[in-house]
This record gives C-alpha cells, structure tokens and sequence, in this order.
C-alpha cells in the first residue's frame, strides 16, 4: 500500500461516521498562510483537517477545503474530514450555539462540519453540559456529523456518559500524547467507552527530537526517517489518531509517509517511556490541570 492510498485509511467512530488515522493540525498557522498549507496537503493526500476557532483559522480551511474539491472532482465533499471546536470561552448553552453557528457559517462552502468538539473543559459544570446539549442539537440537525471533546479526563468522561440529558455519546477524545507522555489511565478509560483517541502534539513541538531513545530507533533500525515520522508512527501504532502540523511543503509530505512503514515491537518498547509525564503545553494537560483557565 502506497502512503496515498493509506492516507484514506480509516477508523469508525462508535456512530458509523469514518475517520481517516491521520490528520492535519492547523494550531497557530496564520491566516495569511492557512489556505495555502491546507491546499497543498490535500493535493498530498491529506483527507483530515483540524481547526477550531481558537485558532483564528476556520475560514481559511474551509476555502481551502473548497478550492481542492472544485479543482479536484475526483475527490468528493464525503471523502475530506473538517474537524472543529467551541472555544473554552464560549461554553454554555446559548453561548456554544452561538459559536456553533459562527464556525458553521466560516465554512459554509463545504456545508457541514465532520467532527465538533468542546475544545477544553471550564470549572462550571453546566457549561460544560450546556455545551454538549448545544452540540447535539446541531448534531441531530444534520449540520455535524460527529461530536466529541478535548482535554477531558476520566473524571469528565464520566459526568458527561452518566449526565440525564445525554442523547449523543462523544465519539473522540483529543489531547496530547507522545512516547513520553503516555497517559495509560486515561486511554484505557476512552478505549473501554469506545471513544477514539486523537492526539494532538504528537511531535512534542520538536522539544523531543534529540532524545537517545528516538534517535537509537533511528539510527539503528529506521535510518532512512526522520525523528518527526518516527513519532508520527508510533502514535499511529499505538492506536491514536496523530494530527501533526507544518508549514513545509517537504515537511507535509514527509508526515504523510509515516504512514508507509512499521515499528517493530522492540522500537516501540525503547520509544515508549511509561513513566515519564513530558506535557508541552501544560494549559491543556487534563490530567494535571482539569480545567482551562484564563
């Protein structure tokens, strides 16, 4: 299988939508920039695309999003997946309906989005709740194909599947993951629930590329990668969803080749570091800090 067609790979969530293993992060691509990244990974072979309005960048991918499918009609609307989220700030009931319509109307020329999610938790319970009931409206509406959260840990897992008001399970979890911030507990708990685990930094923001273990595995059994797709591969082994973001045209191209190769079971027991806890960005870590504050 060449890295094309496995980039059209994909998981099923537990409401039947497909999505591909691999994605795209657009975290702080400035908006002059957007468009053009987004574009080029398509034309690569990218069929999953992360945003969120946090980012400053919904409008930007779905033009882009749009210009491949009119340029590409071999391609259709069904194949591309748009993921975004309402911001921390924009929690509660009537305040996360507003902010759905918002993203909703930025990419209006691709008609829905594929995947929603609650972008992290705040301390009042019932924003956090408010939240989803705005979200499933939108998701029994048609406008949202899937929806899920980011950020939570088991504690919010578990008030958000035993909430009376629950009519839409979430299908995904997105947080940061990498071979030194494995967080066992919290992907046992998704997996049991059969929510998908998508993890965002997979690269750790390229603080980690000169750690021995990676680049023993390099060395000495991948010769041939980069510490990037190494990374990239390991977190496709290990079952998640990798959304690795560049701005290089190379660089895009060569996390799209993460998909062309294995780990063996050596390399990913010298990777993985059980005990280790390295968060890059420690505002969005749920396990250390449950709630998003500003």
């Amino acid at each position: 299988m060449t890295f094309t067609k496995a980039a059209t790979k994909t998981k099923t969530l537990l409401n039947g939508v497909k999505i591909p293993i691999l994605g795209l992060g657009v975290y702080k691509a400035a908006k002059e920039e957007t468009e053009r990244i987004v574009y080029t990974a398509l034309k690569q072979g990218y069929r999953h695309v992360d945003s969120a309005e946090f980012y400053g960048n919904e409008r930007e991918v779905g033009l882009a999003i749009a210009k491949f499918l009119k340029d590409t009609p071999t391609v259709s609307r069904g194949d591309i997946f748009y993921t975004t989220k309402v911001a921390p700030t924009c929690l509660g009931y009537e305040e996360a309906k507003m902010a759905i319509a918002r993203s909703l109307e930025r990419v209006k020329e691709i008609d829905y989005v594929d995947l929603f999610l609650i972008h992290s938790p705040v301390p009042d319970a019932e924003k956090r709740l408010g939240a989803w009931k705005a979200l499933q409206e939108y998701y029994e509406q048609g406008k949202i194909k899937a929806i899920g959260v980011s950020n939570y840990n088991i504690e919010l897992l578990e008030e958000l599947l035993n909430w009376d008001g629950l009519k839409v399970t979430p299908v995904v979890n997105q947080f940061e993951l990498n071979p030194w911030l494995v967080r066992k507990e919290l992907c046992d708990y998704c997996v049991s629930k059969g929510i998908v685990i998508e993890a965002f930094s997979p690269l750790t923001r390229g603080f980690r590329m000169d750690d021995p273990a990676l680049q023993q595995v390099v060395k000495k059994s991948h010769p041939d990668k980069t510490p990037a797709q190494i990374l990239i591969r390991w977190s496709l082994q290990m079952g998640f969803i990798p959304l690795p973001k560049s701005s290089n045209e190379q660089r895009l191209l060569a996390n799209l080749e993460s998909l062309d190769f294995e780990l063996s079971d050596e390399d990913m027991k010298i990777l993985t570091h059980e005990n280790d806890y390295y968060v890059s960005n420690p505002a969005f870590d749920p396990i250390s800090k449950k709630y998003l504050t500003f």
